[in-house]
């Protein structure tokens, strides 16, 4: 599932290549995604003759703004693609199920094999009714500013193993499996530390290397992995996979101490660490 370093990658396409643009038409061939509406006809007509005006991104939420009260929002589920193409005629990736064309020429296309992403129009004061995850989001880490001792109080307000705490929305917007593995290496801390049992200097280091591990994400836009179901708006992987420490890459060495990275399971997720460089 595409984590936060990959939405907001998407969120600063989009932002260049669709604010102002004005919705033409819109095909949809697959019902599901955009299963929360009656019908594809209101799904398009709440679009139709719409112009974009901002590209926001609300944890793993992209939400696109309208010339009106109304949002576009997308999630992209385990394998959704937003994919810009400059005409209609360009061939469509099989599993297309929605296409936004622009008067302005090219089109917009929402991929999904599994189709468990969706789009949907909403009221953007009623987001947060809509998708209630909204509405009890963490902190975004991209987004907000604070201080190392007010997150060192929120963790000690918890009683929680590190990994599945940087996962939990409510705490953290936008972390998943593979950077919470990735953000935990850096730190030098073992998944199934407690949280309120950090010392000041650990404390120190796993706020660090949260913010500078999804910056170096984005940076390096995303990670593709080897289904290589994400790619960016224009249909390229992501290169921040060539940069993973530890995550995917059980009994190779680890590269801070040569010793062998381990893989443990932990509430059917696969967990990946170095029993020597993380205490």
């Amino acid at each position: 599932m595409p984590e936060l370093p990959e939405v907001e990658v998407l969120r600063r396409d989009l932002e260049k290549e669709v604010v102002g643009k004005k919705i033409k038409a819109v095909d949809v061939t697959g019902a599901r995604s955009i299963r929360r509406h009656k019908n594809k006809k209101e799904f398009i007509a709440l679009l139709e003759g719409r112009k974009i005006v901002s590209v926001q991104r609300r944890g793993k939420y992209l939400v696109i703004r309208l010339d009106g009260p109304e949002a576009l929002v997308v999630h992209l589920g385990m394998s959704g693609q937003l994919l810009r193409a400059k005409s209609a005629r360009e061939k469509a990736p099989k599993h297309t199920h929605v296409v936004i064309h622009f008067t302005q020429g090219g089109v917009l296309r929402f991929v999904d094999p599994r189709t468990f992403g969706e789009m949907f129009v909403t009221k953007y004061d009623d987001l947060e009714e809509q998708v209630e995850e909204l509405a009890h989001l963490g902190l975004d880490p991209l987004e907000t500013a604070m201080s190392w001792d007010l997150f060192g109080r929120m963790l000690a307000e918890k009683h929680a193993r590190l990994k599945p705490l940087l996962m939990d929305q409510k705490f953290i917007a936008g972390i998943g499996n593979v950077y919470s593995d990735e953000i935990l290496f850096q730190a030098g801390l073992k998944w199934d530390r407690m949280s309120d049992a950090l010392s000041q200097q650990e404390i120190r280091r796993l706020y660090r290397a949260i913010f500078e591990t999804l910056q170096d994400a984005v940076k390096y836009r995303g990670s593709s992995l080897a289904d290589e179901q994400y790619v960016d708006l224009f249909g390229h992987p992501g290169e921040y996979q060539h940069h993973h420490q530890v995550y995917d890459r059980e009994g190779q060495a680890c590269p801070r101490c040569r010793r062998t990275v381990h893989r443990a399971r932990y509430a059917n997720r696969s967990t990946f660490y170095c029993e020597a460089c993380q205490v």
